[in-house]
């Protein structure tokens, strides 16, 4: 099934856009991580539809907000993203996870305009994004550093590191946005390393902390705005999702970390994403 450019008018529109498109990239490479991807495609598109100040004309534009994917095993749906919002061809998707195509299955810059950061190996991108507003703060810049992270990778310690710099530092143009659909790997998180009572984790490392539905677009956007900012505060909004969102039989499923869809389980998925996004 070759990619197609969609009628995109809003945030609703590039999320089901990003899930289809999510669900054919890892079915053509036969790739991984579907479900880790269709729980942020709410969060991708009301960024990048609604809030990131980026340029798909000028992508290196000095003045434009950073966004960085922590959970770059998610890369396919940034990669939705991007080319929905018109930084590279649409076209492109088709080749992703394929032999010679620079569309990796963890997210990677290279060639790639709009991508900041590759990742891939968890507890990277908070830290990074912690030194990028920092310099932007020193020199009087006013772009945002965007870094979406998962709840799994807040196991690193290299994150909590991070959270006591941020808040050090006062770094009130770093906005973090964590993934919280409770499932990791191969069980979930409160069986791996337990997190709770995260939000208050947090509110104690001196952060201003907002908890939403992670598939509210409006609680998104309202969280994610400027005026929800605390001065000299890092902002991170616990956005609370379902893995594999969109798709009922890969919802609230470990197997669908890793598991990609072939045969009847790839049609049924495409037709249920389209007759979802009928009634939405």
């Amino acid at each position: 099934m070759p990619e197609q450019q969609e009628n995109i008018g809003s945030s609703i529109d590039l999320a089901w856009a990003i899930r289809r498109h999510a669900v054919n990239m890892t079915h053509l490479g036969k790739s991984s991580h579907v479900g880790s991807i269709l729980s942020i495609a709410d969060i991708l598109a009301v960024l990048y539809r609604d809030v990131l100040d980026v340029d798909p004309k000028n992508p290196r534009w000095s003045d434009r907000d950073r966004f960085i994917l922590s959970k770059g095993h998610a890369g396919a749906g940034l990669y939705a993203a991007l080319a929905e919002s018109g930084f590279f061809p649409v076209d492109n998707l088709a080749r992703h996870y394929q032999n010679g195509s620079n569309l990796s299955g963890h997210v990677s810059h290279k060639g790639i305009p709009g991508v900041e950061f590759s990742t891939g190996s968890l507890g990277h991108g908070l830290p990074v994004a912690c030194g990028m507003a920092l310099s932007a703060k020193r020199r009087g810049a006013r772009h945002r550093i965007v870094v979406q992270m998962s709840d799994g990778e807040c196991d690193e310690g290299s994150n909590w590191e991070a959270f006591l710099f941020a808040a050090h530092h006062g770094l009130d143009n770093l906005l973090a946005i964590i993934d919280f659909n409770g499932l990791q790997s191969i069980r979930t998180t409160t069986e791996t390393l337990n997190l709770e009572p995260f939000a208050e984790k947090l509110r104690c490392f001196n952060w201003c902390v907002h908890e939403v539905d992670g598939h509210d677009h409006g609680a998104l956007r309202q969280a994610f705005d400027r005026s929800a900012v605390e001065s000299g505060k890092p902002t991170v909004v616990v956005a609370r999702t379902v893995k594999g969102c969109g798709v009922s039989f890969m919802e609230n499923s470990v197997l669908w970390h890793y598991r990609t869809a072939q045969g009847e389980e790839f049609t049924q998925a495409m037709d249920e994403l389209e007759r979802r996004r009928r009634t939405t």
